[in-house]
């Protein structure tokens, strides 16, 4: 045997052993080499998908505003937006034709409703999709299309390689966290996303994949950029214990900042719904956009250059990029950072409602960092204190963070990795708590979430209600009950009753409509009467149960309907017609079969 043909069968064995052969996942409390193997590569490929990404932002950038310089009142601002919403509309209804809109709420639904699937085309097109909105001036953030394209990578490998749902279920949060690790070079925030917001389980089955993923995503990314952070920023004061209480009262403050985000988030999202055409939300939304960027050019695209040189101290920069201040007195200053809390937000709102793919990450930091800097400046003016403004501007991003999207640990280790720096941990914790407790207040959910849950479609920590969001009606609908038309006679039905299996016989009319059922206890009197079989019809025996059934009913709203019934089988009717029975046993059955499957470590 040559050598060529001495490497290619083993390449081709490799390929029958590993490729074709369904890989057994995680069973009887053992990490299978695979996974991790698999959750290695992921990462790998996702930390490559966010320094691509970000590449292409930045050179895109540089092209679209080529030419002209921020703060110059140059009147392409206005038309920009327009551009980009126009280009991502068209790019999401003909090219992948698929709503890309919200990153983390769409991974969140796969794995609440879709064990875990998502779309090929997820690989690339939130990607394609947000760099046509963000770089033309879209106020939102690259940081949710690149979860989408991690959880998409995991998912692929996942099922290329045949694993069950619970292992599919955690190679996308490793995706999704070995995709964000990349882009923040924050390994331990980005595993922490997935056990915090995308509500993976925290057991040693799930956490170490989803660390393997983080930490050669950002190996990824640090090998390809090079050892630099986001925010390096070099800190002028060390944190002090007696500032503990303005810390407190940061996280208070970002807390309601969260809620003014969340709120006007949702009203613009229901406004902008109003308008039943596309093109009528691009042209409204996309000048609304164009006005605010040419009034604040810091809110154009992500703001991470603008935060950069606020947390800085830049203020001179600061005064000239607005064309609402012509001196740098404090309380302009003030007044332009209040006004970019507010119209921040309006923008990205109005940025994803009008079409425009991106997330919430960059708007949510950015927010926080101008909050902290704001509140810095304002109890600078009492006399007596005197706050670090860096400090307050840099624990600001994880107070707006962790009210927004409900994860404390999330902004605590976030903005403490992409700093480059844990001196401030104790002031984050506790500002990020602070936050978490005042938000908590007025908001069950957080902006991801919330969505979902109004409509039934979101996956908890609770085992219990995530096996139910995991099974379907559908199938479990039992079709061995005879059925009987409701003209017929007694002796009609004892000859059915004598060949069926269940003692519940269901009555439908001649174009299978449901009209009842009939219980054999209740006619255990007088099927035994043959000079009855042909006086007493079926439509005298039967009767109308509560409740019923529909195929598109929540399995808890199946399991509400057997509580209050105390009903042991429950019909299935879909637009009237009869389709089966589902039984409380067989619902129960099925309960305990997936719990068992996703309590197994």
């Amino acid at each position: 045997m040559t050598i060529f043909a001495a490497v290619k069968k083993n390449v081709v064995d490799f390929y029958h052993k590993i490729l074709k052969k369904p890989v057994e996942s995680i069973h009887n409390r053992q990490l299978r080499g695979e996974v991790l193997l698999i959750s290695m590569v992921i990462g790998i490929w996702g930390g490559i998908s966010a320094v691509v990404l970000k590449d292409i932002a930045y050179y895109t950038h540089q092209w679209v505003t080529r030419g002209f310089d921020f703060g110059t009142g140059y009147y392409v601002y206005l038309i920009l937006p327009v551009i980009g919403l126009a280009l991502t509309v068209l790019f999401t209804k003909y090219v992948v034709k698929a709503n890309l809109s919200h990153g983390v709420s769409i991974v969140l639904q796969a794995l609440s409703k879709r064990f875990g699937k998502l779309r090929s085309h997820n690989l690339y097109s939130s990607m394609v999709a947000s760099l046509f909105t963000i770089t033309f001036g879209g106020s939102m953030g690259f940081e949710a299309p690149i979860v989408l394209t991690g959880g998409a990578i995991g998912s692929f490998l996942g099922r290329k390689f045949h694993m069950n749902r619970k292992t599919l279920i955690i190679l996308v949060g490793a995706g999704s966290s070995g995709a964000l690790a990349g882009i923040f070079k924050a390994p331990i925030a980005a595993t922490v996303f997935s056990l915090e917001i995308l509500m993976i389980d925290l057991t040693m089955t799930s956490l170490i994949p989803i660390l393997i993923s983080a930490v050669s995503g950002a190996s990824m990314a640090y090998f390809l950029m090079g050892n630099g952070v986001l925010f390096s920023i070099h800190l002028d004061q060390m944190y002090r214990v007696d500032n503990l209480p303005y810390y407190a009262l940061l996280g208070i403050f970002t807390g309601f900042v969260s809620l003014y985000f969340n709120r006007t988030t949702f009203f613009i999202e229901d406004l902008m719904g109003k308008f039943k055409r596309r093109i009528d939300r691009v042209l409204v939304g996309g000048i609304v956009i164009g006005i605010i960027i040419f009034i604040f050019p810091s809110v154009y695209g992500e703001g991470y250059e603008f935060l950069r040189q606020l947390i800085s101290g830049q203020g001179g920069n600061l005064i000239n990029q607005s064309i609402v201040l012509s001196t740098g007195r404090i309380s302009q200053i003030l007044l332009l950072l209040f006004c970019i809390i507010i119209f921040k937000v309006v923008a990205m709102a109005t940025t994803g409602a009008s079409g425009g793919v991106g997330g919430i990450f960059a708007p949510s930091l950015f927010m926080g960092g101008v909050s902290g800097i704001f509140y810095a400046k304002m109890i600078n003016l009492l006399p007596f204190v005197n706050v670090p403004e860096k400090n307050m501007g840099l624990v600001g991003m994880a107070g707006v963070m962790a009210g927004v999207m409900h994860a404390p640990l999330t902004g605590i280790f976030l903005v403490a990795e992409f700093t480059g720096s844990y001196q401030l941990f104790s002031p984050l914790i506790f500002t990020a708590i602070f936050s978490y407790l005042t938000i908590s207040i007025f908001e069950s959910h957080s902006i991801y979430t919330k969505r979902l849950a109004e409509k039934g479609e979101l996956i908890t920590h609770h085992k219990d209600k995530a096996v139910l969001q995991m099974m379907r009606v559908s199938k479990l609908i039992e079709t061995n009950f005879r059925t009987i038309n409701k003209s017929a006679t007694l002796g009609d039905l004892v000859k059915v009753l004598s060949n069926s299996e269940r003692n519940i016989v269901a009555v439908v009319d001649d174009e299978n409509n449901f009209q009842g059922i009939i219980f054999m206890n209740d006619i255990r009197n007088i099927i035994f009467k043959p000079e009855l079989y042909n006086t007493i019809r079926v439509d005298e025996l039967m009767y109308m149960p509560e409740p019923l059934v529909t195929p598109y009913d929540t399995m808890e709203e199946v399991t509400k309907k057997f509580q209050d019934s105390g009903n042991f089988n429950l019909p299935v009717v879909k637009d009237g017609k009869y389709l089966g029975f589902v039984s409380r046993a067989q619902v129960f059955s099925q309960y305990r079969k997936l719990l068992r499957e996703f309590s197994d470590e």
